[in-house]
């Protein structure tokens, strides 16, 4: 039961909680990243992916990480989204990884048209007083928080992953 829970919540909640910190803070922390790799180590064995499986993840992994970096050296990404966005592709494999990174474009996409709108409206500081993530977010200069696209792609894949089909929700609902 606490395996199904953790399959069901752990990536989820990551995710939601980088989403989160890169939406106020511009930054995904490491250690996201590192307990996403984490879970993944504890995670596959008990969800039946085997030895071969869990390399052709890895493999996923570090040719997302390969890429990611190279976005990241041309100023393109952040350092923590070309993390975020590897440790995803960690926990997608080879078989849900170009829909995971479709989603994401277009969420991305959305989410910079959506942040060039928002960049047009004039500022009210009194509005903004005590927020200043928002003033952040608002300022030109400042890039897109992508972590949140990286987070909603990754929603919108994960409920069509093996980790969620072996979840036994019949056994959770139970107790």
């Amino acid at each position: 039961m606490t395996v199904d829970l953790l399959r069901l919540l752990l990536f989820p909640a990551l995710m939601l909680f980088a989403a989160a910190s890169d939406l106020l803070t511009m930054t995904i922390s490491n250690w996201i990243s590192l307990l996403l790799v984490a879970g993944f180590l504890v995670l596959a064995p008990l969800t039946g992916l085997g030895a071969y499986d869990i390399l052709l993840h890895f493999g996923a992994g570090a040719l997302v990480l390969m890429v990611a970096f190279g976005c990241f050296a041309a100023g393109w990404i952040g350092g923590g989204d070309a993390k975020m966005v590897a440790a995803a592709a960690l926990w997608f494999g080879f078989d849900h990884l170009l829909d995971y990174l479709l989603y994401a474009s277009l969420f991305g996409g959305s989410l910079a048209l959506l942040m060039l709108c928002f960049r047009q409206l004039p500022v009210v500081p009194y509005q903004f007083i005590g927020h200043t993530w928002l003033l952040r977010l608002h300022a030109k200069q400042t890039g897109v928080p992508y972590g949140i696209a990286l987070a909603m792609g990754a929603l919108a894949i994960y409920p069509d992953t093996e980790w969620i089909k072996a979840v036994d929700i019949v056994r959770l609902a139970l107790g």
